[in-house]
């Protein structure tokens, strides 16, 4: 029997993910390595001074482009790094090569490679690597979510006053003194607040469990294409707006049951 489109499409969303996958683990793990080999040093900065980019993210970014160039030479791709590419398949790999820079600087495990894949506004797959904790996150739209291999759902807890939220705070000061208030206020409302300091994990975290909730601004799309497809798949009720913007993002992820309560509280 003739194979249909969707058949066709299926397949190459699954190769796709896959090469998500791959890319990620590869150019974490490479940047892991330098980091154990050698100390790093920011070499640049980029809104503030505590902003920092090092010369592994730029390394692992070229890798990833490199790796794109030959085995999707017609892809878009939007970087953290070096820029835009146009390209034209309607496919475009959105990518941050260090998540979690502060933390790759400080010797801190809650870095990781957030790669994702998308039509248009439309998030297709996306995988996110974290090296020191050997966890690999993955989902492809409409077939859940995983860490190495193993399917995860998010926590189903309707209980806001027991919630566990993650959340982090832009770099600039003057939004952090802003976001300071809104944590002051959310604080005796939950049970407790995390900061891991990397988007794309705090969102594999809400897509795992570990958390129950998640919440940041002023983020952009290569923070969170990945972690948000992700988190959705695995169960979590996503939001974030402006769509269509790449920069200066506000996201929400949490348990369906706790999420209307949450952004309440954090809307003020």
């Amino acid at each position: 029997m003739p194979r249909n489109d969707d058949d066709i499409t299926t397949d190459l969303t699954t190769d796709l993910s896959e090469l998500c996958i791959d890319l990620a683990v590869e150019a974490a793990s490479t940047a892991a390595l330098s980091r154990a080999h050698q100390p790093i040093f920011p070499s640049a900065t980029k809104s503030s001074a505590t902003d920092l980019v090092t010369p592994s993210d730029r390394a692992a970014e070229r890798f990833i482009r490199a790796q794109l160039s030959t085995q999707r030479p017609n892809d878009g791709i939007i970087g953290e790094e070096e820029g835009d590419l146009t390209g034209t398949t309607g496919l475009t790999w959105i990518v941050d090569p260090i998540d979690g820079t502060t933390n790759f600087v400080f010797g801190l495990p809650a870095w990781g490679c957030s790669i994702a894949l998308a039509r248009g506004d439309q998030l297709l797959a996306g995988a996110v690597h974290i090296p020191a904790l050997s966890e690999t996150y993955s989902a492809t739209l409409g077939r859940g979510a995983r860490c190495n291999g193993s399917e995860i759902a998010a926590s189903a807890t309707s209980s806001f006053e027991t919630a566990l939220v993650a959340t982090g705070f832009s770099y600039r000061p003057q939004r952090r003194a802003q976001q300071g208030v809104t944590v002051a206020r959310l604080l005796p409302q939950v049970r407790d607040i995390r900061r891991s300091g990397s988007a794309a994990y705090d969102l594999c975290c809400v897509a795992a469990g570990t958390v129950d909730a998640y919440y940041e601004e002023c983020l952009s799309l290569w923070d969170l294409a990945a972690g948000a497809l992700i988190a959705s798949e695995a169960g979590a009720q996503v939001e974030y707006s402006p769509s269509g913007t790449r920069t200066d993002i506000a996201v929400v992820a949490s348990s369906p049951g706790i999420f209307e309560s949450l952004r309440s509280v954090i809307d003020g």
